[in-house]
C-alpha cells in the first residue's frame, strides 16, 4: 500500500474554485455503483462540497475542491454511477456528456479518476477501458484494497499500469489510505501523454468503421474519442443527443453493421467480446486469486438475509429497531435542544420591550422556527442508521427482497431503489427514477414515490406521537411509540405498493422486467463518510429551519396578531388571547378552511397548519407552534405537545385533541402531497410543460383524495367504536 496520508485540511471558501491567479485541476470521478465512489469524494474533499443540479437538468451535481500534497488546489466533480459510457438512462447520459467535455456549463475535466472495486477489477475495467479511450488524462483507482486481500487477491499493481498505460493508485478510501499518492497522480497524469486504446478490433472491423470515426472527427471528437464512439454505435439502438444532430452518422453507422453481421462479426457484440478478451488478458497478467476455503463472510449472511422467510422478518425487525432509536436516543438530545432553545428565549425576550417585536421574536420566530428544530437529533440519527445500512451493503439486499413483491405489482426491481431514497425526501427519490430505462416503469414508480415517509414527515409522526401514544414498553423491548413510527411507514410504503398495481394496470400498462441487481460484498461502514452524510442532511434541515420556515412563522406571526380587536378584559389571559386569534386574519382564514376538515375531528388551527404545510410538511409543527405561541404570557419556548393537550372546545369542554384525531392526523400526513418541492420536481422528470404538469395534478389529486379518505375512516371507525 502505498501514501496513507489525508487530505489538507483549509477554511471553506464561497465557492470551490480557485482565484484567477491560480491553475485549478478540475478531476472528475466517475466508476461503477458500489466501488466507493462517494467515499472516495467525501475522503478527498470533507464538507468542501455544494450539491445542486446539472445545467438545464434534475440530475444531482455534486461539487468540491481539495488542495494536493503540494499544494495544487483541485475542483471535483462527482459524477453519477455507470456501468459503462452506453448512457442507457438520463444520469448516465450526462456523465458521457461531461467526460466527453459537453457539459451544458462548459465544465471539462482536466483528469478522469476512474474507481474501481478491486475485489471486482474485471467487471470494473470495462468501463476503465471506455473512459481511457476518451483521450483525457485517466488516473485508475483501485479502492477497497483491504477487501480484495481478504478474499485472496494480489493486485500487481506495476504489471497494471503497464497493461492500462494510465497510472494506478491502491487506496482505502474510508481510511484516507493513499488519497495523497491519489493526488499526486492525477498531477502526473496531466503531464503524461493522453492515453489509448490497449486492444485491437479485427481489421476488418476497423476498415468498416473507419468513415465513422472520420464522421465524429469532422464533429470535433478527438481521434480516440471517434473511435470509443464508432464501436459503441454499434450496440445502441438510437443516437445518443451528443451525436445525434451529426449529419450522414445514422447512416454510417448502420452500413458498417449491417456489413459486420455479413461477414460474420455480430455488430451488438463486437465491443465486448473485444474488450473482455483484452480484459481477460489483463486479468491473467496483472491479478492473482487464491481459492477460499468455505463460503465467504458475506455468504454466510446471506444465507439468513436473503432467505424467503427469515429475510423479511429481519428487515421489518431492523426497520422496527430504527423507528424505536428515534424515540429512544433522540431524547436525551432533544430535551437539551428544546432546553437551549427556551433559554436563548427567555434571555432574547428579556431584552426586548414589551409589545409585538417582542411578540414576533418568542412567539413567532422561536416558536415557530424553534419547535421544528428541536427535532433535528431523530432527523439526524434516521439518516445515521439509514447510512449505516446502506454503506454496509444491507439495503441493496432490502431491494433484492422486495423484487418479489415490486413484481407482483407490475413493477420494475429497480423501482424499489428510488423508493427507499424516497424514505430520506421525495425529491431526490423521484430523480433517483432516472435509473429505470422504461418510461412507464419510470413514470410509476414517480407517481408513488412520494406515499414513502420522508423526513420532512418525521417531525409531525414525532411530534403527535410523543404527544398522545403512550411511552409503553412491548415484549422483546419494543415501545409502543416506535412500533406506531414504524406503522406509518409501513402503511405509506404498502399503500405504494397497491397504488402501483393499479398505475401499472390502467394509465401506464406494460410489461414486467425483471431486475439485474449487483450485491456488493458486506462492509464495515466509513464514519467520515457517515458524519459528512449526516452532517449535510441536518445543515440542510437547519437551513430550511432559517429560511423557509422562519419566514411563513413571521407570515404566520403576523395573521395571527393583525388586526386588533377589542378582548373582554374581565376574562383570564388564556381566554382573550383565543378571542384576538378568532378574529384575527389566520382565524378567519381558518373558519373558511374549518368546513372541509371538521369531518376528519380537525379544527380550524389544524386546517391552517394543514394548509401551510404544503410548502414543507414539517411547517405544520412550526405553525400549530405559532398558534400556540401568540398572547402567551411566558418568556419561553412552551412545549407544544402539553398545550395540544391542554386545549379543551370552549363549549363542551372536550379534549379538542384526542388519540384518534392524532391517528387520523398522521395517517393524513402519510398520504397527503404537502410539498410544492415535490410537485415541482414531479412536473419536471415528468416531461415538463402540460405533460408535466398533468402528471402533478394526477399525483396531487390521488393523494389528496386518498388522505382524506383514510383519515375520515380512521375518525369516523373510531368514533362509531367508541373511541374517541
Amino acid at each position: 500500500m502505498t501514501d496513507l496520508a489525508t487530505p489538507v485540511v483549509e477554511p471553506t471558501p464561497p465557492t470551490p474554485f480557485a482565484p484567477a491567479d491560480e491553475a485549478v485541476l478540475r478531476l472528475a470521478l466517475v466508476g461503477n455503483p458500489n466501488t466507493g465512489k462517494t467515499t472516495l469524494f467525501n475522503a478527498l474533499t470533507g464538507l468542501r462540497q455544494r450539491v445542486g443540479n446539472f445545467a438545464g437538468v434534475t440530475v444531482e451535481r455534486v461539487e468540491g475542491f481539495f488542495r494536493t500534497a503540494s499544494g495544487r488546489r483541485v475542483a471535483c466533480l462527482d459524477l453519477p454511477g455507470s456501468y459503462s459510457l452506453s448512457a442507457s438512462s438520463p444520469d448516465e447520459q450526462i456523465a458521457l456528456e461531461v467526460l466527453l467535455g459537453r457539459a451544458r456549463d462548459g465544465w471539462r475535466p482536466d483528469v478522469i479518476v476512474v474507481v474501481a472495486d478491486a475485489a471486482h477489477l474485471e467487471r470494473n475495467l470495462f468501463l476503465a477501458s471506455q473512459v481511457i479511450e476518451l483521450g483525457v488524462p485517466v488516473v485508475l483507482a483501485l479502492n477497497q484494497m483491504d477487501a480484495a486481500e481478504d478474499q485472496g487477491i494480489s493486485i500487481d499493481v506495476p504489471e497494471l499500469i503497464d497493461a492500462l498505460g494510465v497510472p494506478v493508485v491502491p487506496l482505502v478510501a474510508k481510511r484516507g489510505q493513499g488519497i495523497d499518492a491519489l493526488g499526486r497522480a492525477c498531477e502526473i497524469a496531466v503531464t503524461l501523454p493522453p492515453p489509448s486504446r490497449q486492444f485491437s478490433l479485427p481489421t476488418a472491423a476497423t476498415e468498416l468503421l473507419a468513415p465513422v470515426v472520420a464522421r465524429l472527427e469532422s464533429a470535433g471528437l478527438s481521434t480516440s474519442a471517434a473511435q470509443l464512439e464508432a464501436l459503441r454505435l454499434l450496440s445502441v439502438q438510437h443516437l445518443e443527443p451528443h451525436v445525434a444532430d451529426v449529419d450522414g452518422l445514422e447512416e454510417l453507422r448502420k452500413t458498417a453493421a449491417v456489413t459486420l453481421g455479413q461477414i460474420g462479426l455480430a455488430p451488438q457484440r463486437l465491443e465486448s467480446d473485444a474488450r473482455y478478451g483484452w480484459i481477460g488478458e489483463v486479468m491473467a497478467r496483472a491479478v492473482v486469486t487464491k481459492e477460499q476455503e468455505g463460503r465467504s463472510f458475506s455468504d454466510r449472511i446471506d444465507a439468513i438475509a436473503l432467505h424467503r422467510v427469515i429475510g423479511p422478518a429481519v428487515f421489518i425487525a431492523l426497520m422496527a429497531i430504527v423507528f424505536q432509536s428515534v424515540f429512544t436516543w433522540a431524547a436525551p438530545m432533544q430535551d437539551a435542544i428544546e432546553g437551549l432553545i427556551a433559554a436563548l428565549g427567555s434571555q432574547v425576550g428579556t431584552l426586548l420591550p414589551e409589545g409585538d417585536l417582542r411578540s414576533l421574536v418568542v412567539d413567532g420566530i422561536f416558536a415557530g422556527v424553534g419547535g421544528v428544530l428541536v427535532f433535528l437529533p431523530q432527523i439526524s440519527i434516521l439518516f445515521l442508521v439509514i447510512g449505516i445500512l446502506e454503506d454496509s451493503g444491507y439495503m441493496a439486499r432490502a431491494a433484492f427482497l422486495m423484487d418479489r413483491v415490486m413484481r407482483r405489482v407490475g413493477l420494475h426491481g429497480r423501482s424499489f431503489i428510488p423508493m427507499l431514497s424516497g424514505y430520506a425526501c421525495a425529491v431526490p427519490g423521484i430523480m433517483a427514477t432516472r435509473v429505470i430505462e422504461n418510461r412507464q416503469d419510470r413514470l410509476a414508480t414517480m407517481m408513488v414515490v412520494p406515499l414513502m415517509s420522508c423526513s420532512a414527515r418525521l417531525p409531525v409522526y414525532t411530534l403527535l406521537i410523543g404527544t398522545f401514544i403512550p411511552a409503553s414498553t412491548l415484549p422483546f423491548g419494543f415501545g409502543l411509540q416506535g412500533l406506531t413510527l414504524l406503522g406509518m411507514y409501513l402503511l405509506g410504503t404498502l399503500t405504494a405498493l397497491a397504488v402501483a398495481a393499479v398505475f401499472k394496470r390502467t394509465l401506464l400498462k406494460g410489461p414486467v422486467r425483471p431486475m439485474i441487481l449487483e450485491l456488493p460484498a458486506y462492509r464495515w461502514p466509513s464514519v467520515r463518510t457517515l458524519g459528512v452524510t449526516v452532517w449535510q442532511r441536518a445543515m440542510l434541515f437547519v437551513r430550511r429551519a432559517g429560511t423557509v420556515i422562519m419566514a411563513l412563522s413571521i407570515v404566520l406571526w403576523a395573521m395571527a396578531t393583525y388586526p386588533r380587536t377589542e378582548v373582554d378584559a374581565s376574562l383570564p389571559d388564556v381566554t382573550q388571547a383565543e378571542q384576538q386569534l378568532e378574529a384575527s386574519t389566520l382565524g378567519r382564514v381558518g373558519k373558511i378552511i374549518e368546513p372541509v376538515v371538521r369531518p376528519l375531528g380537525y379544527d380550524w388551527k389544524i386546517g391552517v397548519s394543514i394548509a401551510a404545510s404544503f410548502a414543507a410538511r414539517e411547517v405544520f409543527v412550526s405553525t400549530m407552534g405559532t398558534i400556540y405561541g401568540v398572547g402567551s404570557d411566558e418568556d419561553n419556548v412552551q412545549a407544544l405537545g402539553d398545550r395540544l393537550r391542554a386545549e379543551r372546545d370552549p363549549i363542551t369542554g372536550e379534549p379538542v385533541y384526542t388519540t384518534l384525531v392524532a391517528m387520523g392526523l398522521m395517517v393524513f400526513y402519510v398520504f397527503a402531497l404537502m410539498c410544492m418541492s415535490t410537485t415541482a420536481i414531479t412536473v419536471r422528470e415528468a416531461g415538463g410543460g402540460r405533460i408535466g404538469w398533468g402528471w402533478a395534478a394526477i399525483q396531487f389529486g390521488y393523494m389528496l383524495v386518498l388522505a382524506y379518505g383514510a383519515a375520515w375512516i380512521v375518525y369516523a371507525g373510531g368514533r362509531a367504536l367508541g373511541w374517541g
